[in-house]
């Protein structure tokens, strides 16, 4: 404006240069568009100069479009230099450049605004979760779509059975069952395609129908389908991954990732979303109303794989054997592990319950709880005999009482003679004497290791005269009555 008016009050491109302090040229320029109704000189552009690589730019974009924009400048400059292009290679990366920024807005993908229904749709995936000592884990991530709620649960494995439980738990813990769950094409999801249309794999069929809901997957190699579910999962791994950027720990152990992982969702559903204005977990009791009802009992699927409970109690899990209740063997149970632990339930009259529940051992070292055995003493020590009577002469020893049984244990393992004679004897005494006394004798006698054929009626004669004994004498080496030589100690001094 300043060069205009300069020249509107000298009438001279010359003279208003000077007033203005810039070349003559630009005056006689500036003037020229006013009069020509160029509008603001400022904005006026003249024409492009001519360029070496103006030549070579079709070739450009043909190798920009062919890569879809993924070709390097590099590798651009390489080819033109072999078509004859002398120019430097600053200058190809200026046109590459150009040339991907017009292929990108030819090619930009664009949204419709996605106004989701309370009650309508659950997104859940997978994340790489942080290592349990040594052990590599997984995030389950699910997002319930209207009301922005989010759930995350740890796991060992994405098997089928992990996958139908995370389910169950996360629609338990949301109160209900939308009418859509949305997930990627996992296996465990999607057996394949077949001319571009999905199939779904039956066990997922037959959860989706025990649930009510029906179970849907997104577009191959299109995670932005689920972009709510995705954009959950990125907010986990950041915040419960141990990182350089979060400085958080590694965790001892699997029960510390769980907790750690409930105190994710507690804290970001508490905390207003900014789309909604809302926390999700208000906006969640408010979406339970368009929900359909929860089955009281899990998807079989959930319980974990299924197994046969064997003659001795146990089932096999990973190639170790785990032990169960009394009561299941020839029936069908589901194993399931549950971080460290491995749980194991049944189905009764009740419904499914968990009968039995073991820490995940390795092969090799089976789990075989003694509660499980009660008539069957535990350890791997030799076991004590149990006296079965099989003739009469038998019955009417061992009815004597627990001395006679102990008797005749004790007697048998020191390689006692004439054991049936001695018994015999036994019962003539609990005929003629009370049978409680001769009870008391034989055990007596068991416990000091006393088995001729005279020990019984001594030690029957004693508790007659003596009343009951005192300090229990054994015939042993350790507690020999031979006299010591203590007093020759003296002797000589």
């Amino acid at each position: 404006m300043e060069i205009l008016e300069s020249y509107d009050l000298t009438r001279c491109a010359h003279s208003a240069a000077q007033l203005a302090g810039c070349d003559a040229k630009t005056v006689r320029r500036y003037v020229a568009l006013r009069e020509a109704g160029g509008g603001d000189p400022l904005l006026a552009r003249t024409a492009p100069r001519p360029k070496l690589i103006d030549a070579y730019l079709p070739k450009v974009e043909e190798l920009v479009d062919a890569s879809k924009a993924k070709i390097r400048a590099d590798k651009v400059h390489e080819r033109l230099v072999a078509m004859g292009f002398t120019g430097t290679e600053r200058t190809t990366r200026r046109a590459v450049r150009q040339a991907k920024i017009a292929w990108r807005a030819g090619q930009r993908r664009t949204y419709r605004p996605w106004v989701s229904e309370p009650g309508l749709w659950l997104q859940f995936d997978w994340g790489d979760g942080p290592r349990v000592a040594g052990r590599k884990t997984y995030l389950f991530c699910a997002w319930l779509a209207w009301s922005r709620f989010r759930v995350v649960i740890p796991v060992f494995d994405q098997t089928m059975g992990t996958l139908i439980a995370c389910l169950d738990a996360t629609l338990r813990r949301l109160g209900g069952v939308p009418a859509y769950l949305l997930g990627d094409n996992a296996k465990t999801v999607t057996v394949e395609h077949v001319a571009g249309v999905a199939v779904r794999h039956p066990t997922v069929v037959a959860a989706g129908r025990h649930y009510g809901t029906t179970v849907q997957s997104c577009e191959p190699f299109d995670p932005e389908s689920k972009g709510g579910v995705e954009a959950t999962v990125r907010v986990a791994k950041a915040d419960l991954v141990p990182t350089e950027t979060n400085l958080r720990g590694a965790y001892a152990t699997f029960a510390d990732l769980v907790t750690a992982c409930e105190q994710w969702c507690e804290h970001i559903n508490a905390r207003v979303h900014r789309e909604t204005g809302a926390a999700p977990i208000d906006r969640l009791a408010v979406e339970r109303g368009h929900l359909h009802v929860l089955p009281a009992d899990p998807h079989t699927a959930a319980l974990g794989e299924e197994r046969l409970v064997n003659e001795d109690q146990t089932v096999r899990f990973g190639s170790v054997r785990y032990s169960t209740p009394p009561g299941h063997v020839g029936t069908r149970v589901w194993c399931r592990a549950v971080g460290e632990e491995l749980a194991i339930v049944a189905m009764t009259a009740a419904g499914t319950v968990e009968i039995a529940r073991h820490q995940l051992s390795t092969p090799g070292n089976p789990r075989i709880v003694d509660e499980h055995y009660p008539h069957h003493p535990g350890g791997n020590h030799p076991r004590p005999p149990r006296p079965r009577a099989r003739t009469k002469a038998e019955a009417d020893f061992l009815a004597i009482g627990d001395g006679a049984h102990a008797w005749l244990v004790e007697a048998a393992a020191t390689g006692t003679s004439r054991v049936r004679a001695k018994m015999a004897r036994a019962v003539e005494f609990a005929t003629i004497l009370d049978a409680a006394r001769v009870d008391q004798a034989l055990g007596l006698a068991a416990a000091a290791g006393r088995f001729d054929d005279a020990d019984l009626g001594a030690i029957l004669d004693h508790l007659a005269t003596r009343g009951e004994p005192g300090d229990l004498v054994r015939v042993d080496e350790t507690y020999s009555v031979q006299p010591g030589t203590a007093s020759w100690e003296r002797f000589g001094r």
